[in-house]
């Protein structure tokens, strides 16, 4: 297969030599997915690779440490949530107008993002002066492990003012269809922050703040790299002195990524809460959920990759008006990106106490972990349904399916069961993976409806 020949970059170099690659595209939309996808794939593969390498640092300083970054991460994930809101308005807008052939008003529609995306920082970085202390108690943090999280906290919202900007570009890149341009930049900060981090961890006795600073001089190194790339290489070029103010942009920007950012940020709340239940059974409980939430990253890595790959392939079949097209590459990619997480899901569950190890000796952690792990895998497939399709939903221009169907899954049938389970009928720490499985099925359930009503309608 071409995807997986020695040649693959070459053959993507000579892919992408189009300025406007959306014929291209058109004409083996199959192999047009998986050229955008593997390169997503290699740089989500090398991030996950840091995360776990990271996880596995931090690790070593002992189970409070493990417990801080678990309080720590809602938090982290809502600027994660942020940041994707204003970079799928702007990619879906930029990858419709790609196909339709209207450069300038791809131009324009990144331009807003920029501008959004350093306004939104600035906010974002005043504003934790005044809440981080008060969220942290609120998601149940306390003493040393509040501190750590804490000192982790405030060096990543100083970050926010760069990571937030190359976040977008980034997205500038991927919407253009120049995802391994994307890929190089992303595995160039997530390498650098491979190397800080056991400097500043345990060189410089830094330990979890060592982690976070870690992460700050990546990001910013990578927001430079950034900048150079779209001067450079971007077919996407942008000047501020060809910016026209839109009030249809920013509305339709908000439109399609206001309900993305509140569906990754619901996984964020979702997070607290079930921090919170395994709260409940004590400090090794949220550490083990931690770890295996770790792995779970691997397993939504071909989802993650597919899904972004298909957002681009669909806003641009849908601005070419090539709606055949876009069912056929929909339901492909949905089937795809399943079948790889079926595939990881088997292979956790036969070996769980394995991959656990990578983070933690300790066999207390090994053992909750490996159990909990083993019911967790059930999700991972229903997820991928749910990635993939709300982000075909997406490029056509629609975000609020997302968050329907995340809101139905975490507040209309997990949370609730997992306190019914935890507190009324005092089931054990597993009865939470239960309320995520059942969860998890509501929401794949609303997106293929919504998908399948959606691509009915398109003429």
């Amino acid at each position: 297969m071409y995807y997986t020949d020695k040649s693959f970059f070459a053959r993507y170099h000579l892919f992408m030599e189009q300025d406007n690659r959306v014929d291209e595209f058109i004409a083996n939309p199959k192999r047009a997915l998986f050229v955008l996808a593997v390169p997503i794939l290699v740089s989500m593969a090398v991030e996950t690779a840091y995360s776990i390498a990271d996880t596995a640092f931090v690790g070593r300083l002992g189970a409070e440490a493990i417990a801080a970054l678990s309080f720590a991460s809602p938090l982290f994930f809502i600027l994660i949530a942020i940041n994707s809101g204003i970079s799928t308005g702007m990619s879906s807008m930029v990858a419709r107008y790609l196909g339709a052939k209207d450069k300038d008003s791809a131009e324009n529609s990144a331009l807003h993002a920029i501008v959004i995306s350093i306004l939104t920082a600035l906010f974002i970085f005043i504003l934790s002066f005044f809440i981080t202390r008060p969220l942290l108690n609120l998601f149940g943090a306390t003493g040393n492990v509040q501190d750590l999280a804490f000192g982790f906290l405030q060096i990543i919202f100083v970050g926010t003012l760069f990571m937030f900007p190359a976040f977008t570009i980034d997205s500038i890149f991927s919407s253009e269809g120049n995802t391994l341009l994307s890929m190089k930049i992303q595995i160039f900060s997530l390498i650098t922050n491979i190397i800080l981090d056991p400097i500043l961890i345990y060189g410089f006795h830094l330990e979890v703040r060592g982690a976070a600073l870690a992460t700050f001089v990546a990001t910013f190194l990578a927001l430079g790299v950034s900048i150079y790339y779209l001067r450079k290489k971007s077919y996407i070029k942008l000047d501020l002195e060809y910016f026209k103010f839109s009030w249809d942009i920013i509305k339709e920007n908000f439109f399609i990524g206001v309900p993305s950012a509140f569906m990754i940020m619901l996984i964020s709340i979702y997070v607290v809460f079930l921090n919170r239940f395994m709260a409940h059974f004590g400090t090794d409980y949220v550490a083990s959920f931690g770890l295996v939430s770790r792995l779970e990253s691997v397993s939504i890595l071909p989802p993650l990759g597919f899904s972004v790959a298909l957002l681009a392939l669909a806003g641009m079949f849908y601005g070419a008006k090539r709606y055949d097209l876009l069912k056929n590459i929909t339901w492909y990619a949905i089937g795809i990106s399943t079948s790889f997480s079926v595939l990881i899901g088997v292979i956790f569950y036969i070996w769980p106490e394995i991959f656990l190890r990578i983070f933690t000796y300790n066999q207390d952690l090994l053992s909750l972990g490996g159990r909990y792990l083993r019911l967790d895998v059930i999700t991972f497939p229903l997820m991928a349904i749910v990635l993939t399709a709300t982000r075909a939903l997406q490029g056509m221009g629609t975000g609020v399916p997302g968050f329907v169907a995340n809101l139905v899954r975490i507040f209309g049938v997990a949370v609730p069961l997992a306190y019914i389970f935890v507190f009324i009928l005092h089931y054990n720490y597993l009865s939470i993976a239960w309320a995520m499985i059942l969860g998890g099925i509501a929401a794949s359930f609303i997106s293929i409806l919504w998908l399948q009503i959606r691509l009915k309608r398109i003429k």
